[in-house]
């Protein structure tokens, strides 16, 4: 998806921490990217879980 990119940032539509803004650190494959949240947490994300700001 050319939305997803390195440094957008976005908003998690699902999961415990769903309305959190993240930053997309890297891209890891077509689905999947690694995000880092405003607390400075580093975790793997599936893409169809983020919507671009």
């Amino acid at each position: 998806m050319a939305a997803i990119q390195v440094g957008r940032k976005c908003v998690k539509i699902a999961g415990n921490d769903a309305g959190t803004e993240i930053t997309v650190t890297k891209v890891i494959d077509d689905a999947f990217v690694e995000i880092k949240n405003a607390k400075g947490k580093v975790q793997r994300c599936n893409i169809k879980h983020l919507e671009p700001v």
